[in-house]
């Protein structure tokens, strides 16, 4: 790892591409004529009230970002002959559920008038702005039309997992900007589990002193972020989970575990052993249990004590009326085999550990109540009674939002857009907060010596549809980003443009589902967020610069033709490669692959009749077919050793393509061919098509998948 990083090589900010008009998200009313008016200037704003303090850092950031785009400020006292007419009713719930986001937008050829319901209407109406400017020209100008617009769901969250690998404030930071710009108003803030706890505790110092393991947020620096946050219209949910994902609580307190000893950090270490048979690798792992999954004694009056100092005190820190606690993924034996607690559930009626547990998310949500917070808990804390009023987040499958609603509960949905499971945007897109079908695992009989499917997990064909009472506790979603596989400098990339995706599914008419015009739409919108602060590129270069030096053309080549495995494979390889995961080509990769989106719209229209695009599909695949030489040609190192075979097998694929492409018929010993090779990259693919295919299934040693088979399909399905 420390030779990789020796070798890293400095890039320079690329700058972005011009900006082309595009919306993300999709207003819910949109009618643009045609028109534009020239931006030469800043515009010359007036307010029809005082602005706030707050509207006027909104208003400077805006023109910041105008002068970015090269529209200059002009001289003091001077106009640019466009006025920006701003009017804003007040709101007394800004940064809550409820606040005012509503707004309306008129361009004209002199001015644009900008009227809004509260504050947060008036940022996101500058965020539209922005997206409906033209770069391309000598001056930029921005559309004319009209747009009524306002969120379809209140609740529009990213999850930042600050936990498994740290991020710095700089990085939390662009991500706001980036919530803004696409109009996501929570940040849920996932500071504790088992590898971390993240901030500073002054009534319990410990936790950050051992259980911190030297990295965490002071509570200046939460003030500060929460402040930032607060000036862009977002609000930041923290999130302590008890009673499980407890590890980094229980170092600094071990009085407070259900299992004793409380395991250690080098207790996570394991003892792996790689075998090569029939072209496959398979990994030999003697495993110690997750010690993720330690656990608090709920029967402790100190771990009730304890949460009240804690969360007293973080409550106090953060001002949002929610509060995360967790709840999930409590492993029963931690209690079940502990004789004192197995003692008291026996003694107390509580016949299995949910029902014990629900006790406990009662005592928790009590202690909340007493601090004027809302508690908050994933699905599993829904599983047997608990007060109507905890929010339950549904992530283990969409039905879930279904059997909590039914309950009373308020929800907010996560489950179809966990980030760090790696699909492409158009997946996340096809789901839908209110479908109690759209995700989950399918049915699939285990096979001998497997153990059975998980049912929690299981999409349940026949989940009744929600009604409308249902639909009004559906506050909205969230897209959580867990990090066991992500470094500070991967997380631009692994969020966005992924996150846009989510948020125009948050935000716009359930009615706007082209994943075509999404994936079109992608590429523009990652530029924008790019032009403005975000560096997620920068962040890729610098990755391919420090793995291949001598010639970074080959390795960017190959990652834009390439999308990660899925669905947790790359965690199973990270077991085997431990941390080097984070630096190799499977972690620079984007889940969305813009070259091969294009490449195969482009031989989509080419199955479908069209020839106009045969020389452009001609000059990708003789390039991608080109890329191998000097790729096969890197001296290293292993992780770009380990996706040489995946070079060779795209540049077999183009040269198929190219052949596909030339007139006469084609013989039956190329079709043969054809299907093998297209019958590879099916069986790659397949290995990691959902959770239980990813665990159970060899996965490329690269960790990665090639982008551009469905439009080789295409191809090859048009020969004659």
């Amino acid at each position: 790892m420390s030779a990789l990083l020796l070798s890293c090589a400095a890039t320079d900010r690329a700058h972005a591409a011009p900006l082309t008009p595009v919306f993300m998200p999709e207003p819910a009313q949109a009618s643009l004529n045609g028109q534009a008016i020239a931006l030469s200037a800043l515009p010359e704003v007036v307010w029809t009230h005082s602005p706030s303090p707050l509207l006027k850092r909104a208003l400077a950031r805006f023109e910041s970002r105008l002068g970015q785009l090269g529209i200059a400020s002009g001289k003091k006292g001077a106009k640019s002959g466009v006025l920006l007419k701003i009017s804003v009713g007040k709101d007394p719930a800004y940064l809550s559920l409820d606040a005012r986001e509503g707004y309306t937008l008129d361009v004209s050829s002199k001015e644009i008038v900008l009227n809004a319901d509260g504050p947060a209407g008036v940022i996101h109406g500058f965020a539209t702005i922005l997206q409906m400017i033209d770069t391309h020209g000598a001056v930029p100008v921005l559309s004319q039309g009209h747009i009524v617009d306002a969120p379809r769901f209140k609740w529009r969250g990213l999850m930042m997992d600050v936990s498994r690998h740290f991020q710095s404030l700089d990085t939390l930071k662009r991500q706001l900007d980036a919530m803004e710009l696409t109009k996501l108003n929570v940040m849920h803030w996932h500071l504790s589990d088992g590898t971390g706890f993240r901030v500073e505790s002054k009534r319990l110092p410990l936790l950050q002193q051992l259980g911190g393991h030297s990295r965490y947020y002071t509570q200046e620096q939460v003030k500060e972020l929460i402040a930032y946050a607060a000036d862009r219209g977002i609000r930041i949910v923290p999130e302590f989970d008890v009673p499980g994902h407890t590890l980094a609580i229980l170092t600094a307190y071990p009085d407070l575990a259900a299992q004793h000893p409380v395991p250690t950090v080098q207790d996570w270490q394991q003892d792996c052993r790689v075998a090569s048979s029939n072209d496959e690798v398979i990994t030999h792992c003697t495993k110690h249990p997750d010690l993720n999954m330690a656990a608090m004694d709920p029967t402790s009056d100190k771990v009730l004590g304890f949460a009240r100092t804690l969360f007293g005190e973080m409550a106090a820190l953060f001002p949002d009326r929610y509060f995360h606690t967790g709840g999930d993924e409590v492993v029963a034996g931690q209690w079940n085999d502990n004789p004192q607690i197995a003692a008291y559930m026996k003694a107390h009626g509580f016949a299995d550990a949910p029902a014990l547990q629900a006790a406990f998310t009662a005592e928790i949500e009590k202690i909340l109540s007493a601090d004027g917070k809302i508690m908050m808990g994933w699905d599993e804390v829904s599983e047997a009674p608990i007060p109507k009023n905890v929010v339950v987040e549904a992530w283990r499958g969409s039905k879930w939002v279904g059997t909590a609603t039914r309950l009373g509960h308020p929800v907010v949905v996560s489950s179809g857009y966990y980030l760090d499971l790696l699909t492409p945007s158009s997946t996340h897109y096809a789901v839908d907060p209110y479908d109690t079908r759209a995700d989950g695992l399918a049915f699939r009989a285990p096979a001998k010596n497997e153990k059975p499917l998980h049912e929690a997990f299981m999409r349940d064909p026949n989940a009744p549809p929600l009604d409308e009472a249902q639909k009004k506790l559906v506050l909205g979603g969230e897209a959580p980003l867990w990090t066991e596989i992500v470094s500070d400098e991967m997380v631009d990339e692994r969020l966005w443009p992924r996150s846009a995706a989510i948020a125009e599914r948050f935000w716009s008419p359930q009615s706007v589902t082209d994943k075509d015009a999404l994936n079109r739409r992608l590429p523009e919108v990652l530029n924008t967020l790019e032009h403005f602060g975000l560096e997620a590129s920068d962040h890729q270069a610098r990755m391919i610069a420090r793995l291949t030096p001598q010639n970074i053309v080959p390795l960017t080549q190959l990652v834009a033709l390439t999308v990660p495995v899925r669905n947790y494979a790359i965690n199973r390889l990270a077991d085997r490669k431990g941390e080097a995961i984070l630096l190799s080509p499977a972690a620079i990769a984007s889940a969305d692959s813009f070259e091969g989106n294009a490449f195969n719209a482009l031989a989509a229209r080419y199955a479908g009749g069209d020839r106009s695009v045969v020389a452009s599909l001609q000059e990708k695949l003789a390039r991608y077919e080109a890329n191998n030489i000097a790729f096969q040609a890197l001296p290293g190192p292993d992780c770009v050793n380990e996706a040489k075979p995946v070079s060779s097998q795209i540049a077999a694929l183009s040269r198929l393509g190219l052949e596909a492409l030339q007139p006469g018929e084609k013989s039956r010993e190329w079709h043969d061919h054809a299907n093998a090779l297209l019958a590879e990259q099916d069986k790659a693919y397949a290995a990691s098509a959902d959770h239980e295919a990813s665990s159970l299934q060899p996965q490329p040693p690269s960790g990665l998948l090639i982008a551009i088979v469905p439009g080789i399909r295409s191809l090859v399905s048009a020969a004659k």
